[in-house]
């Protein structure tokens, strides 16, 4: 037997930032994977750590906590984006192994510098300036209709605003960012890319997302997307060409804007798992949480084949309602073949918080979106206030 091949229990241990639902699901694939997890999260009990079973409590950004979790264990990642890179970036220097790079995790999570990357690098994007001070005047120069976005921090609907005219200026961020062209999108698209160490790069079909009118969170995904094979094979090997220029590790969400001339635009790159990855846990052979594992540990990559048609809604916190959770409607979603929920474990509920998903798996896609359009009537996530 090959030494090369021989791997001791556990088989890494894993530094995870943020204790969120996507490190709850990651942790999950990591115990199968023989894998142990140490979570570094400021909320006691976080949802990762009700897996995970060790947490170490304390701020994303606190050096002496990122220190004590690099130190106890093998290899960090990440759930979340917006985290202080410099003492990772040391970190790193030391001999730490981070993936993805907190130089790479710095440029991605400055929007305006990832616009940039993405433009330097041929990707194709739409068209922004930088906009350090909000000011009419540079915005009406710019041209109506645009999109505002702030640098940092931005993240489901949030630091951006469209503005369809000069009328709205007055609702602008006042934060350092850029404007971009308003895209009219014929359809918002989305493509998982997993590349490991070696380079070895995989990419997930492509799926399609729906997004929630009020919230402007992801509210309804379908999997494969409702375009043909020749566009979601553009889209896939754009996906990847996007990763490979970022010469990124792990697993990244490439989000798209599909436009009625049917060119494909890049808009904005997430690097760690994603929203619009969930169903892969049902649908895929091999789901987008292990394959991150798998591409951080420099593992062979995962097939990624979609084994049937699925759909994905995201279960938000009923407007209204505050405090502890209360399920409405479990029961009922439960008795729908195909149907599966995931409850994040999150300790309280707020309007448009983000609390569970649930896909459906059908033979058939317009069954499964049929499905899913019963579950968001029967399922609510309410609180015990209002």
């Amino acid at each position: 037997m090959s030494t090369e091949d021989l791997y001791p229990f556990p088989v890494a241990r894993i530094g995870l930032i943020g204790g969120g639902q996507l490190g709850r699901m990651m942790v999950k694939a990591a115990k199968r994977l023989g894998c142990t997890c140490v979570v570094l999260d400021p909320v006691p009990g976080s949802p990762a750590a009700q897996v995970a079973g060790h947490q170490i409590v304390g701020d994303y950004s606190d050096p002496a906590k990122l220190r004590e979790l690099a130190e106890s264990c093998d290899l960090m990642t990440f759930e979340l984006e917006d985290i202080e890179t410099e003492t990772l970036i040391g970190l790193e220097s030391e001999g730490h192994k981070i993936h993805p790079r907190p130089a790479l995790l710095a440029t991605i999570q400055d929007k305006y510098r990832q616009k940039c990357f993405l433009r330097d690098a041929g990707i194709p994007t739409s068209d922004f300036v930088d906009m350090p001070t909000p000011n009419a005047q540079a915005f009406a120069a710019f041209g109506y209709p645009l999109v505002q976005k702030a640098k940092r921090g931005g993240y489901d609907g949030r630091g951006v605003v469209v503005m369809p005219n000069a009328d709205l200026f007055d609702s602008h961020l006042p934060v350092p960012g850029y404007v971009e062209r308003f895209i009219e999108a014929h359809k918002e698209l989305a493509v998982m890319v997993a590349r490991n160490v070696n380079g070895d790069c995989v990419a997930y079909p492509t799926v399609e997302m729906r997004f929630h009118a009020d919230d402007n969170v992801l509210d309804y995904l379908l999997a494969p997307a409702q375009v043909s094979d020749e566009l979601a094979h553009q889209a896939e090997t754009l996906a990847i060409r996007t990763v490979q220029a970022m010469d990124g590790v792990g697993v990244f969400g490439i989000e798209m804007f599909l436009t009625r001339d049917g060119e494909l635009l890049v808009n904005e790159v997430a690097p760690r798992t994603h929203n619009s990855g969930h169903h892969t846990i049902e649908a895929c052979v091999t789901d987008q949480f292990e394959q991150h594992l798998r591409a951080i540990l420099n593992l062979p990559l995962g097939d990624t084949r979609q084994l049937s048609p699925a759909t994905m809604v995201n279960l938000l916190g009923e407007p209204g309602y505050r405090g502890r959770p209360l399920i409405s409607g479990l029961s009922a979603v439960l008795r729908i073949p195909g149907v599966c929920v995931h409850i994040y474990g999150k300790a309280v509920t707020k309007p448009g918080r983000k609390m569970g998903h649930v896909t459906v798996v059908d033979e058939d896609i317009d069954a499964a979106c049929a499905k899913a359009e019963q579950v968001k009537s029967l399922i609510k996530i309410l609180g015990d206030s209002t």
